[in-house]
C-alpha cells in the first residue's frame, strides 16, 4: 500500500462539448495502490494524446466509469476500448478491463464498438473487456475503494454520477456535467472532494446562456458546495473563450460564495487528493 501519497486527480480535459482550445471534460484518479481509475474519455481520438501526455499506464487501469452518452463523453471511450483491446491482442495488457455505466451507455458502447472496431478487437468485448450495467444506488468495490453510482435525474440524456469512498473514509463525489439534484444529497453532502460543472462565470451568463443548456455558473456551483459543507471543490466542463484567465477569474468568483478550497484546473493539471 502506498498510503495517501499516491492519491491524486489528473484532469485530462476540462471543457464543455464544443470547446476547441482544450479537451472535453474527463479525468482519472490515482488510487492508494497506484491503480488508475478513469472517468469518461471526451469526444474522440484526442483522449489517446491526453493520456500519453500524462504518462498514463494502461496496465495500471482496469476500471472506468462512463457518466452518459453525450458525444463529448462517450466517443473517446471507443478509442480507449480499441487501445486496450489492441494492447491485449499484442500481449501488452494483463487482466481484464471493466467499464461501469447505465443501460443506455452500455447499449451505445456495444453498438458502436461492434460497428467500428476490428473483429479481433471487438472479440475482446465480453471476454476480457466488460461493460457492467449499474442502476441508481449500485455499489461496486475495486482496488480498495467503494463506488456508489447515482442517477442525477437529468432532463436531457440519462446520466449517472458516483461517490468514491476510500479505505480511510475519504469521499470523492463526481456530479457529472449538470447541476446538482437533491436526490443525490447523501453522496454530495460533506464530501471531501466535489467535482461539479460550471459552464461560465455568473457575470458571463448572458453571453454563454448556461441555463438554456441545463448548466450552472461558478456562482451556483460554489453556493452549492458551501451549502453542502464540502471541503474541496473542483470546477470543470467550462467554456473555452477565457482559457487564459479562466483559472484566476473562476477561482476569484468561487471564493465569493465558498469558503473551502476551490480548484479550477487546466487540462493536464494534477491535484493531490490527500
Amino acid at each position: 500500500m502506498g498510503g495517501h501519497i499516491m492519491r491524486k486527480l489528473t484532469m485530462l480535459g476540462t471543457g464543455n462539448a464544443m470547446v476547441t482550445k482544450c479537451y472535453n471534460t474527463c479525468f482519472y484518479v490515482t488510487l492508494d495502490d497506484g491503480a488508475l481509475f478513469l472517468t469518461d474519455a471526451g469526444g474522440g481520438n484526442g483522449i489517446l494524446r491526453q493520456l500519453e501526455l500524462t504518462g498514463f499506464d494502461y496496465q495500471k487501469c482496469h476500471h472506468m466509469f462512463v457518466t452518459h452518452g453525450h458525444t463529448d463523453h462517450v466517443l473517446g471511450v471507443i478509442w480507449v476500448m480499441r487501445k486496450v483491446a489492441d494492447l491485449m491482442n499484442k500481449g501488452k495488457y494483463e487482466g481484464e478491463f471493466h467499464i461501469y455505466c447505465h443501460d443506455v451507455v452500455r447499449e451505445m458502447l456495444l453498438t458502436m464498438t461492434k460497428m467500428t472496431l476490428k473483429k479481433k478487437d471487438f472479440a475482446r468485448v465480453g471476454t476480457s473487456i466488460f461493460l457492467h450495467e449499474l442502476k441508481d444506488g449500485s455499489v461496486v468495490n475495486f482496488e480498495g475503494v467503494q463506488l456508489t453510482a447515482f442517477d442525477i435525474l437529468s432532463t436531457k440524456a440519462k446520466q449517472f454520477g458516483y461517490e468514491l469512498r476510500f479505505a480511510d473514509g475519504l469521499r470523492f463525489t463526481c456530479l457529472g456535467d449538470e447541476p446538482y439534484n437533491e436526490h443525490d444529497e447523501a453522496y454530495a453532502k460533506g464530501a471531501d472532494w466535489l467535482l461539479a460543472e460550471a459552464f461560465c462565470k455568473y457575470g458571463d451568463r448572458d453571453t454563454f446562456k448556461p441555463y438554456e443548456k441545463n448548466h450552472s455558473t461558478v456562482k451556483e456551483a460554489s453556493e452549492l458546495a458551501e451549502k453542502l459543507g464540502v471541503k474541496n471543490l473542483v470546477l470543470y466542463h467550462t467554456e473555452d473563450k477565457s482559457i487564459a484567465t479562466r483559472k484566476q477569474a473562476y477561482t476569484a468568483e468561487a471564493k465569493e460564495y465558498y469558503h473551502g478550497n476551490a480548484f479550477v484546473p487546466d487540462d493536464l493539471d494534477v491535484i493531490e487528493l490527500g
